[in-house]
């Protein structure tokens, strides 16, 4: 059984890491502050979330892995809608979505 926790901690942290190493490549190579922005949420939300999963599979269950749980709803909650509003206000104060004409030109 220790095995098979250990297996799933593993495969879901380095998943969670994986997920975050993508997330940011994409957040240095995307073009404007939008695609950053989804970018940089996919990470915090995804990414921690499979990552956590994996430390409460480690750790098993207790206090601590219901600590990290809330933690984890707490940043799937609040990372989204940070997001959304840093790109609302950016939009309000006429920041310009990127467009391929816009690199031609």
């Amino acid at each position: 059984m220790q095995f098979i926790t250990n297996f799933l901690g593993v495969l879901l942290v380095l998943g969670g890491a994986l997920f975050m190493l993508a997330g940011s490549i994409g957040l240095v190579r995307f073009p404007d502050v939008y695609c950053r922005a989804h970018a940089a949420t996919k990470v915090d939300t995804l990414g921690i979330m499979l990552f956590v999963l994996g430390l409460v599979f480690f750790v098993g269950f207790s206090l601590t892995s219901l600590k990290m749980i809330l933690v984890a709803a707490f940043v799937a909650l609040t990372a989204p809608v940070a997001a959304h509003a840093l790109s609302r206000r950016a939009l309000i104060h006429g920041v310009k979505p990127w467009s391929k004409k816009q690199k031609e030109g």
